[in-house]
């Protein structure tokens, strides 16, 4: 591959992450603007009961398509005293789950939705009042699918690059492919664009099923970071708030380590096609994080909050 194709198809990846990230952090900023106070009085309500609490975490990340961001705005609840530390822990988990909706957009191929939303977005947002901005939201989640499309046609030549193929063995290694995730998840604040890229990896045949796991799974600590940079200069509840979410996605990988390999054979079995083995394997975990993390709820809540007990589900 001559350097200057190699140059120009870089250039072009990289201003399709940044139109993602930028997309996601206005999508977000718009769903949050159109739900207002409503939706801090709902977490608030609703996060009483930890059940509810879970539901409500990973219906909003799915909405709002980051996890980062809902973890975020959670601890800032919880410094508010909008949401109690103990209500605000199922909701960290339930994010989790939520956050896998990107994974599926990509695996399915609804980047193709793109162009339709942005043209959609110009009609709604010609409606005065609160639709117009639920059409610049529209627009912002049009501008997502449509970057995730463009990423994916400017990392295809890059198959066929011996030198792009050495690089990529170096995924290979899981603990490579674990410490790429939670690395690249932190500086990029977006779990969403490290599984959407490792997803089109796969599509593309960079990587492997396999491969991409280990970075998928890795992705789950980086993405922590978000509420533990906001939480650093508020009280002491949000920041304890912050570290039981690194805590509880710390276990749940540890956990899986010994089983990566297995677990990575058991879900291509079950499914075949290669994307949505990765979709699956990575709703699959979050699932096992929840489910370890109710586990915990009480003695994580009664160490780092004694209090009144955790309300029955």
């Amino acid at each position: 591959m001559e350097n200057l194709s190699f140059f120009e198809i870089s250039v072009s990846i990289a201003a399709a992450v940044i139109l993602f990230i930028y997309a996601l952090k206005g999508f977000s900023a718009d769903v949050q603007r159109v739900g207002g106070k409503a939706l801090a009085d709902w977490l608030g309500r609703l996060t009483k009961r930890p059940a509810a609490g879970f539901i409500l975490g990973a219906a909003i990340t799915a909405l709002v398509q980051s996890s980062s961001a809902v973890s975020g705005i959670t601890v800032a609840l919880v410094e508010a005293g909008t949401i109690t530390f103990r209500g605000s822990l199922p909701v960290f988990l339930g994010a989790n789950v939520g956050t896998t909706s990107t994974a599926w957009l990509v695996a399915i191929d609804a980047t193709m939705l793109g162009p339709f939303l942005i043209v959609l977005s110009a009609v709604t947002s010609l409606i005065p009042g609160r639709i117009a901005l639920a059409g610049r939201s529209i627009f912002y989640l049009g501008v997502i699918l449509l970057a995730l499309q463009l990423i994916s046609d400017a990392v295809a030549p890059l198959k066929a690059s011996t030198e792009i193929a050495q690089w990529m063995a170096y995924a290979a290694n899981p603990a490579v492919g674990l410490l790429a995730g939670i690395v690249a998840t932190a500086l990029l604040q977006s779990s969403s664009v490290v599984v959407g890229l490792a997803i089109i990896a796969v599509q593309t045949g960079l990587l492997t099923t396999t491969d991409v796991i280990p970075i998928v799974i890795g992705s789950n600590i980086g993405t922590t970071s978000t509420a533990l940079f906001a939480s650093l200069s508020m009280g002491v509840l949000a920041r304890r708030a912050a570290l039981a979410n690194l805590m509880f996605n710390t276990v749940g990988v540890l956990l899986f380590l010994p089983f990566m390999g297995s677990f990575a054979a058991l879900v291509i079995d079950m499914v075949p096609q290669a994307d949505l083995a990765v979709a699956t394997a990575h709703l699959l975990f979050n699932i096992g994080v929840a489910i370890a993390g109710f586990v915990l709820l009480r003695p994580v809540a009664r160490k780092l909050d004694p209090g009144p007990a955790v309300p029955a589900t």
